[in-house]
C-alpha cells in the first residue's frame, strides 16, 4: 500500500496520527482458543500535535480531522501507521509546553477516561476506543515559545474505523432483576463466548469493560470463574442501603484479532438492610441480626453424622413457601431407614444441591437438644415462617462450630464470600494469580 500522508496546517498548527487504533486480523475459532497476537496488547495508538513551525505558541484554536484508518505498511514520517496498534490512544505535544487540561468526548458528549503524565506532555485514554466511535479532544496547553505564561488552545476530532462484520462478544449481567437484594448478592456476568485461561491479555480487556459502580463507594473486584463467567463482590459486603449499576464497556471494544465487542444490557440493583443469620451447630442455636441489631434466637437442628451441615458463608437463592423434599433427590435410597417424602413449609434455600432453612415439625423435641436433620436446618414451624418474612434473596446464611465439609464458592450457589480478599483478586486478571484457597468456616470476616 502507498504511503499516506495526512498532515494540516492551519495558523501553523500540526497533528500527526502515531499508529492505528483499530487492527482485524481473525476472531476466536470453535472451542475458544485465539492465534497470540504478535504483538503487545496494550500498545497505544498516538495523536501527537507537533510545533507550530516557525512560529512561536499555539496559533489559535483552529479544528482538524484525523481518520485513524485500518493500516497501512508505510513508515514515512509524519504519518506512521502500524497493524498491531490495539491499547488505548494517547495525545501527545510534540513541541516544548505541557498541557493543563484535556477534555475528550464521543459523539454523544461521553467523557472519556484518561490520565495524563506527570510531565503533562502526554494524555493516555484508559482503555482502548471502541470501534465506529467519532471523538473530539480539547487541549489547554500552556509554555510554548519564548512567553512561558502564554496559554493557547487546541480541538481535535478524531474516529476509529467500524468494526468488521461478524460475531460480538456480550455480556449478561445477573442477578436478573433490578430490585432490592441483601448485602451479601454477588454480581455476576455471562459470557456469549469463552475466554480460556491461558489468554490472560485477553481477559484484562474485557474485564476492564465490566464497569461497576456503588454509591457509596466500596473496593470491589472480579473474579473469573471460568471462561465465560465472573463474579463480581466487594471486599466486605455490599453497605446497606447501596445503589449498584453495572454495564458494559465493551461495545466497539477490540477484544482480540477480528473479535469486537457488541451491546449488552446494564443492571441497577440496591441492597436492603444488613441482615444475617448465624447458626452455631455446637449450640444448636442460630442468631439473627438486623444492621448489628439482634432480632431474634432461634432453637434449630442441624446435619447428623453422615449428613453435616457445610459450614461457611451462603447467600439466600431464593424462598419457597412448600416444598416437596425426598431422599433419593441427594443419594438416599427409597426403602433404606434414611429414605424420606415431605412436603415442607417456609423454606429458604442456600445451596443449589437443595440445602434449606426450613419448618421441621417432626423434630421439635431436636432443635435446641440435638443434630437430626439429612443436611438442612430445621426449626419450629412458627420460627421458620418470621425467618422466611425476614430474609431476602442475597442476605447471608453462616454456619460456624459444626462437622461438615466448607461450603464451596462457586458450585452449588453462592460461596464466593468463602474465599479471603486476596484470594479473591488472585481471581482477577488485572491481578496476581496463585491458587485460591477457601477461608475456614468459622471465619467471620470476608475481608480477610
Amino acid at each position: 500500500m502507498p504511503s499516506r500522508r495526512n498532515t494540516t496546517r492551519r495558523g501553523a498548527l500540526s497533528v500527526t496520527v502515531g499508529v492505528v487504533l483499530v487492527a482485524t486480523a481473525a476472531q476466536f475459532p470453535a472451542g475458544g482458543r485465539a492465534p497470540r497476537p504478535a504483538a503487545a496488547p496494550d500498545r497505544p495508538a498516538i495523536l501527537r500535535v507537533d510545533p507550530c513551525g516557525s512560529a512561536s505558541g499555539l496559533c489559535g484554536a483552529p479544528r482538524y480531522t484525523v481518520l485513524l484508518p485500518a493500516g497501512a505498511d508505510s513508515t514515512v514520517a509524519p504519518l506512521t501507521f502500524e497493524e498491531t496498534a490495539t491499547g488505548p490512544v494517547e495525545i501527545a505535544l510534540g513541541t516544548p509546553g505541557r498541557m493543563t487540561d484535556v477534555t475528550v468526548v464521543d459523539e454523544r458528549g461521553r467523557q472519556v477516561a484518561g490520565h495524563a503524565a506527570e510531565d503533562r506532555t502526554r494524555w493516555t485514554s484508559e482503555n482502548a476506543l471502541p470501534a465506529g466511535g467519532r471523538f473530539t479532544a480539547r487541549l489547554a496547553v500552556e509554555g510554548l515559545g519564548p512567553d512561558r505564561r502564554r496559554r493557547q488552545a487546541a480541538r481535535l476530532e478524531f474516529r476509529t474505523h467500524r468494526a468488521p462484520v461478524g460475531e460480538r462478544l456480550t455480556a449478561t449481567f445477573g442477578p436478573d432483576t433490578d430490585r432490592t437484594y441483601g448485602v451479601g448478592q454477588p454480581l455476576t456476568a455471562e459470557l456469549n463466548l469463552p475466554v480460556p485461561a491461558d489468554r490472560p491479555e485477553v481477559r484484562r480487556v474485557v474485564e476492564r469493560a465490566l464497569d461497576v459502580r456503588s454509591e457509596p463507594h466500596v473496593e470491589g473486584s472480579w473474579h473469573w470463574v471460568g471462561p465465560t463467567t465472573l463474579h463480581y463482590r466487594p471486599r466486605g459486603y455490599w453497605p446497606a442501603h447501596a445503589t449498584v449499576r453495572v454495564r458494559s464497556g465493551l461495545e466497539g471494544v477490540r477484544v482480540t484479532d477480528g473479535l469486537f465487542g457488541g451491546p449488552s444490557s446494564p443492571l441497577t440493583l440496591t441492597t436492603g438492610d444488613r441482615v444475617e443469620a448465624v447458626t452455631d451447630v455446637a449450640a444448636l442455636r442460630m442468631t439473627v441480626r438486623r444492621n448489628g441489631e439482634l432480632l431474634r434466637t432461634i432453637p434449630v437442628t442441624t446435619g447428623k453424622a453422615g449428613y453435616r451441615t457445610r459450614g461457611g458463608i451462603k447467600v439466600v437463592l431464593g424462598k419457597e413457601p412448600m416444598v416437596r423434599m425426598r431422599g433419593d433427590s441427594i443419594g438416599i435410597a427409597r426403602g433404606s431407614k434414611d429414605f424420606y417424602d415431605l412436603k415442607v413449609r417456609w423454606a429458604t434455600r442456600v445451596t443449589w444441591s437443595g440445602e434449606y432453612l426450613h419448618a421441621a415439625p417432626w423434630s421439635t423435641d431436636a432443635q435446641g437438644a440435638e443434630n437430626v436433620s439429612h443436611g438442612c436446618t430445621g426449626m419450629s414451624t412458627e420460627d421458620a415462617a418470621w425467618l422466611f418474612r425476614t430474609v431476602r434473596e442475597g442476605d447471608l446464611v453462616q454456619v460456624v462450630n459444626g462437622y461438615g465439609e466448607p461450603m464451596s464458592p462457586f458450585d452449588n450457589g453462592f460461596g464466593d464470600w468463602n474465599l479471603s480478599w486476596t484470594d479473591w483478586r488472585h481471581g482477577s486478571a488485572l491481578g496476581p494469580r496463585p491458587a485460591p484457597r477457601a477461608r475456614p468456616a468459622g471465619s467471620l470476616n470476608p475481608a480477610l
